[in-house]
């Protein structure tokens, strides 16, 4: 894994995803190497920015992002609800060979979320790696909200499509770590796969299995996986998804957990779920 730094001009942004405010990606590229395709590495091919996904996992740091935020939180303070790290890349970017979250990119992370939280900004986070305990000790907003990306229990297809990622299983014990410590937890379920790519789906009550692995959380985020053929040629994916959102809305209304279903995942779209993250 090759690592270096960079500089940018900018670094908060407001983003159209549906259901966050502002973000930061204060990292460039990602080691995943996920195969879903990763929408991201899709734009930086698109615009010449990379070809392979070898350049992808040599990682930038954003050296100057304390400098950046130092200018641009007063400018934007009073039009941000919440910042959410990261949207192209992940704030806990993980050495699969040493089995570690790297540790200058949690440090930068970690100091971004106090500067944040200094200036009464609420930070959200998601990874598809470890959440550090350090998090716990640090003295940080309690209205932060941290998740992880769980698609599947199942480890074949986790080394098939998330292929540097930690497991599933200690992805869920690092965030049962945070929602012991009373901290606000949250699950990604998306881009959920169909049975065509992950065969463990072909057993109905395997969403049910997923679903009670994290029904310690209080939110869940739910949406399909777009930009595969395989998906869109299974035969009946549109009822597979549908049938799937039933399935996590039933759980989380019987669990007390609030949830938001991309659009084009469910019959008929929920526009009021989308405020989840915002504070009320």
């Amino acid at each position: 894994m090759k690592l270096s730094y960079m500089t940018r001009k900018s670094l908060l942004y407001k983003t159209a995803v549906e259901y966050w405010d502002w973000t930061i990606n204060h990292i460039e590229w990602c080691t995943h190497w996920c195969l879903f395709p990763c929408y991201a590495m899709m734009l930086a091919k698109r615009f010449w920015r990379i070809k392979t996904y070898d350049e992808r996992r040599e990682i930038k740091i954003v050296q100057n992002s304390l400098e950046l935020l130092d200018i641009e939180i007063p400018k934007y303070k009073d039009k941000i609800k919440f910042v959410h790290m990261c949207f192209m890349t992940d704030p806990f970017m993980y050495d699969a060979k040493k089995k570690e979250v790297i540790p200058e990119v949690q440090e930068m992370t970690l100091n971004i979320i106090k500067k944040l939280n200094d200036n009464w900004i609420k930070a959200t986070l998601l990874t598809k790696w470890l959440l550090p305990k350090e998090i716990i000790k640090m003295n940080l907003s309690k209205e932060n909200e941290y998740g992880i990306t769980l698609v599947s229990l199942n480890e074949k297809f986790r080394n098939k499509f998330e292929k540097y990622s930690s497991s599933y299983e200690d992805r869920i014990a690092s965030l049962k770590n945070l929602h012991d410590a009373w901290l606000k937890t949250w699950i990604s379920m998306e881009p959920f796969p169909s049975p065509a790519l992950d065969d463990s789906l072909n057993d109905s009550k395997w969403i049910d299995k997923l679903l009670e692995s994290i029904s310690f959380v209080d939110k869940i985020i739910f949406g399909k996986l777009n930009y595969n053929v395989k998906v869109t040629q299974f035969k009946y994916s549109g009822n597979f998804y549908y049938d799937m959102a039933d399935k996590v809305i039933d759980f989380c209304e019987k669990k007390g957990i609030e949830y938001h279903i991309k659009q084009w995942t469910q019959k008929q779209y929920n526009k009021k779920t989308e405020k989840v993250f915002v504070c009320r």
